[in-house]
């Protein structure tokens, strides 16, 4: 799944998660790809189920691309 950091930071930001939300504007791209930045994500402490998680709830709006 690729969505858009800006809105990943935006959700994080909201949530109060702004330790989170640093690790990630500094070390993924603009456009992360749930697949290929795995890694990465769990690096700055979120995984796939997290991310589906935040999604279920509406935080992410339509930036998300299959």
């Amino acid at each position: 799944m690729k969505l858009d950091k800006q809105e990943l930071l935006r959700v994080l930001r909201t949530e109060g998660d702004n330790d989170t939300a640093e690790k990630v504007e500094a070390r993924l791209p603009d456009e992360i790809d749930t697949d290929r930045d795995g890694d990465a994500l769990s690096e700055v402490g979120l995984d796939r189920t997290q991310l589906m998680a935040k999604l279920a709830g509406g935080g992410f709006g339509s930036s998300l691309t299959p």
